[in-house]
């Protein structure tokens, strides 16, 4: 059996659940920017090891239903299920924890030169492609008139959390001394 299928030759991509639009459509843009953060995620795990890349392997995991919600046509968006092709607001929340969990002592206050680890740096990417990403989703969303979607607030988080998490890796950032226990 062959990957290749030839139904994308003519410049149309299939979509979750039937239907086809242009791959330069406003929902293949999106998702396709959202595959790519999950493949420089995979860079950063492929480094990282230990429990950072379990951590990773779920915001991976977390970002295909993502791309699931994002690849069904608005008409169909009503066959999709929550925390499997359907993004949650339980998916923020859980990110809002980790989020506050890593910036309860101290966040940096000035700007941070992404590169001083290699895993770091390959997060810091993942980071900047969330943020466009969540641009080409905001698109997406506005031109098919979407309301209510968690998509975009997931990918705000994420990207900051994935800015708290190479800031971790790094040690760029010190908590204050009034932060740290006693």
């Amino acid at each position: 059996m062959s990957i290749s299928t030839g139904a994308g030759d003519d410049g149309s991509t299939g979509l979750f659940y039937g239907g086809r639009v242009g791959k330069d459509a406003t929902g293949p843009e999106a998702y396709g920017t959202v595959d790519e953060t999950v493949s420089v995620l995979g860079v950063a795990r492929a480094a990282a090891g230990g429990e950072l890349a379990t951590e990773l392997l779920g915001l991976q995991r977390e970002l295909f239903v993502v791309g699931a919600e994002l690849a069904t046509a608005p008409g169909n968006h009503h066959k999709l299920v929550d925390g499997v092709s359907r993004t949650t607001a339980a998916m923020v929340a859980r990110l809002d924890v980790r989020l506050d969990a890593l910036t309860a002592r101290g966040a940096p206050t000035e700007f941070i030169v992404p590169g001083g680890t290699v895993v770091a740096a390959a997060i810091d990417h993942a980071r900047s492609v969330v943020r466009r990403a969540e641009r080409r989703v905001v698109a997406h969303h506005r031109v098919h008139e979407i309301t209510g979607s968690q998509v975009v607030p997931y990918l705000n988080r994420l990207n900051d959390l994935l800015y708290m998490l190479a800031r971790t890796v790094e040690g760029e950032w010190t908590p204050s001394r009034e932060d740290e226990p006693g």
